[in-house]
């Protein structure tokens, strides 16, 4: 067993590490070029002051995720998949649900290195999957959405909702003490405090069901 767990950290693991630093590296790079672009070539440049406003607009609303999503979303996605996820995006919404159910569809344990390559077939299906379709609606996407009635447009704003819902079931149903605890913790902060914002509730949900979990194991172990 000890041979196969070096063997694995040594031919998969170390790897998935040294291409996902370069490849995500390589996206934060590239994802300059177009304000590049805007100045070098369109001689366009709106001013460091409104640089900086802009990323601290963006940094204090979306800041606090890039320290829960990597932490919340990892136990699920594992190392590969976490790489691969946080480069090609939609992480909540595809990434982490094709995730989960590649990994209940063969029966793996999660947080095993079978999890975890159960896992990572999952999200390359899924990346896959949507290039394909992305590419299909950016040809005639709006063509499409212009035939659908108005009552399916309204139906998409449900879809996320839908998919955390159904995640949350297949997580829950397999320890219904810590579904039924986390879905009391969130009620609490949604129905009785009420002003908390979302980047104070997700921290808050995520690390108290944590606490919670390893605080009835250690008693139960007692």
């Amino acid at each position: 067993m000890e041979n196969n767990d070096k063997a694995y950290e040594k031919n998969f693991t170390q790897p998935i590490i040294r291409y996902g630093r370069l490849t995500n590296l390589l996206g934060i790079f590239l994802s300059f070029i177009p304000a590049l672009v805007m100045y070098f070539y369109y001689d366009t440049f709106p001013g460091v002051q409104n640089i900086l406003k802009g990323w601290m607009l963006i940094a204090s609303i979306y800041g606090i995720y890039a320290i829960v999503e990597p932490i919340s979303y990892f136990p699920i996605l594992g190392l590969p998949g976490t790489y691969m996820s946080f480069l090609a995006g939609n992480i909540g919404n595809m990434r982490v649900p094709c995730s989960a159910i590649a990994q209940e569809a063969l029966g793996v344990s999660p947080g095993t290195k079978k999890a975890e390559l159960v896992s990572t077939l999952g999200i390359a299906g899924s990346i896959i999957t949507n290039i394909i379709i992305v590419t299909i609606a950016a040809v005639g996407g709006a063509a499409l959405m212009n035939a659908f009635p108005p009552i399916i447009i309204e139906a998409f704003k449900y879809v996320s909702p839908a998919i955390f819902g159904a995640i949350f079931a297949l997580y829950a149903s397999k320890n219904y003490k810590y579904g039924i605890f986390s879905l009391v913790l969130v009620g609490i902060m949604l129905l009785g405090i009420k002003f908390l914002p979302t980047y104070i509730m997700i921290p808050v949900a995520v690390f108290g069901t944590v606490a919670f979990a390893f605080k009835t194991n250690s008693k139960s172990k007692k």
